[in-house]
């Protein structure tokens, strides 16, 4: 696909060629004109892309719109709890029936915790950000929640994600939910998100998290045993196919159709953008690469 677009630009660049050829002559030696390259079209509803280094805008699609998230949601799940003081990575949250009950009832994308057994909250964040497991995201948002109850953790959690939100001056998003799986106000946009994923990337662990492929972890079991659970990133057609990839997170669901925030690296510069409400897998994996790509020729 990309080589097709490829093509295109250059069939254009022929063309324009032979029609303006004595003003080119003019300057065929000359380095192109800033922002010469053509701007993509994608298929999402909306997109942004910053460089990271210097927070400038590279592209953007009704990037102040608001819209539905999905699993990109998970970006400040992991984000609330990599920020806890205190923080111990190793300690272990045992797994309760509640987690797997909630991911059956909503269908939802789940990283098959199994009920006692013991998993860290560095394991718990690989199979949040890895394959998408709102069953992880229950986990933590109940370990990290304030209150008596498991219900009243869960709403601390969602505050904590709101207030984190506030902190990055962000007056287009908003979280009900721990995992995207929302109650009908849970948005962010292309330009909102892109921040919070570059804020999230400043985190070491994160970045070593989203930019894995697939990993094997060993987790305790309720009678005293192991096993092990293996995870696979659902972004790994962008980790795989894109040189430079370093995350971030995929998302999908009815209202939110097909999401990616992205980032990579080439030649010390990093891009970091999304892409909301595309119209497939595919297209939404096309769409970012599409993005770094322009960013990158600019």
């Amino acid at each position: 696909m990309i080589t097709g677009i490829k093509g295109t630009r250059f069939r254009r660049a022929a063309a324009v060629t032979v029609t303006t050829g004595a003003v080119l002559a003019a300057g065929a030696f000359g380095a192109a004109p800033a922002g010469a390259v053509t701007a993509p079209t994608i298929a999402a509803k909306g997109g942004y892309v910053m460089n990271n280094g210097t927070a400038t805008t590279l592209y953007k699609k009704a990037a102040d719109t608001r819209l539905s998230t999905g699993s990109t949601t998970k970006i400040m799940t992991a984000k609330v709890v990599l920020a806890q003081s205190n923080l111990n990575l190793d300690a272990k949250v045992t797994i309760q029936k509640a987690y797997s009950d909630y991911v059956v009832a909503n269908n939802a994308s789940q990283a098959h915790l199994i009920v006692g057994d013991k998993v860290t909250v560095r394991q718990l964040l690989y199979g949040l950000m890895l394959p998408s497991g709102c069953d992880a995201a229950y986990a933590l948002a109940d370990k990290y929640g304030s209150g008596s109850t498991r219900a009243a953790r869960v709403k601390s959690f969602i505050g904590k994600m709101n207030a984190a939100a506030t902190s990055l001056h962000l007056t287009n998003t908003h979280f009900d939910s721990f995992d995207g799986i929302g109650n009908g106000s849970n948005y962010s946009t292309p330009r909102d998100l892109t921040k919070i994923a570059s804020s999230a990337m400043k985190n070491s662990t994160f970045k070593s998290i989203v930019k894995t492929v697939t990993t094997k972890q060993k987790v305790t079991t309720s009678s005293g045993g192991y096993r092990y659970y293996t995870w696979e990133n659902t972004n790994k057609p962008l980790l795989t196919g894109y040189t430079g990839t370093i995350g971030i997170k995929t998302g999908s669901g009815p209202e939110a159709k097909y999401c990616l925030v992205f980032a990579a690296t080439r030649n010390g510069k990093t891009v970091i953008g999304t892409v909301l409400a595309s119209t497939s897998i595919d297209a939404r994996t096309a769409d970012a690469k599409k993005l770094m790509n322009y960013a990158f020729a600019q």
